[in-house]
């Protein structure tokens, strides 16, 4: 009985044992494979290319496409992905602080003019006293459609407000519109619903618009928006992430994307 005993301990402390060194070694990613999350759409067809390019530097990148904002964050946190692409700076720095994440950018990659549209209008001087106007609820994109608004003339924020404006931070509404606050990816299917919403480009493409045909009014296109790759900050300097940015920054891709986009993507390097 002792014997096995003995042999029982034994086998555990070895499991132990390797199971720690395992998760010790599994910290740092591939040398030559990727797992990629993106947002359906622009960034998927984009990082589409980005495949191609790097897989003639010996990189394969797996892609796992997402619907919505948040999974792509969690994913990445809790190590289901190594790397990720479809948001901007102070989206990513706002989900951090809130949920107390040690995420990092490591490459800027494409900037997407936000857009005001509608199925009424054809001009933002055409709405009327007391209009709906959706915009996404998400606190970052919320702050950039309200300063959106401000641009078309439609509203003045407080001087203050900047990047994390609020409807409450309006000062001057003077057609009284109506600000409906809806989740990004499902404005495009509500926009008969309301007179104008502004639609972040990712899912206005998504749902068949070109921005810079069928938007009522955009961003420039050298808005500070620009989105990036994110990371674990662990991983960091992991070489391998050298060989994503080299494919990404790459003249191949950056044709890509002016051809494909006509604009309406634009590329930030």
């Amino acid at each position: 009985m002792k014997k096995i005993l003995f042999v029982f301990l034994n086998v555990l402390l070895l499991l132990v044992v390797t199971a720690c060194g395992g998760e010790e070694a599994g910290s740092a990613l591939s040398e030559d494979k990727l797992k990629v999350g993106v947002t359906a759409g622009p960034h998927e067809q984009i990082l589409e290319k980005v495949k191609e390019v790097a897989a003639e530097d010996g990189l394969e990148i797996e892609i796992v496409v997402f619907n919505e904002y948040v999974m792509p964050n969690v994913a990445l946190d809790e190590g289901d992905l190594d790397v990720n692409s479809f948001q901007h700076k102070p989206y990513l720095d706002k989900f951090k602080e809130d949920r107390d994440l040690d995420l990092v950018e490591i490459a800027n990659t494409v900037n997407f003019p936000m857009g005001i549209y509608s199925s009424e209008i054809k001009d933002v001087s055409e709405l009327k006293e007391g209009d709906k106007v959706g915009l996404p609820n998400d606190p970052t994109n919320g702050a950039r459609a309200l300063i959106l608004f401000e641009q078309a003339g439609l509203i003045k924020l407080k001087e203050d407000a900047d990047v994390g404006a609020t409807v409450k931070d309006i000062e001057e509404n003077n057609l009284n519109l109506e600000f409906v606050e809806l989740e990004a990816s499902q404005i495009p299917r509500q926009l008969d619903e309301l007179a104008a919403a502004a639609i972040n480009t990712n899912f206005a493409v998504e749902h068949g618009f070109v921005p810079t045909k069928d938007s009522i009014f955009i961003e420039p296109s050298d808005s500070p928006w620009v989105n990036l790759l994110a990371v674990r900050a662990e991983n960091e300097n992991d070489p391998v992430l050298e060989k994503l940015i080299k494919a990404y920054h790459s003249d191949e891709v950056k044709q890509f994307i002016a051809d494909t986009f006509e604009g309406s993507v634009v590329a930030s390097w």
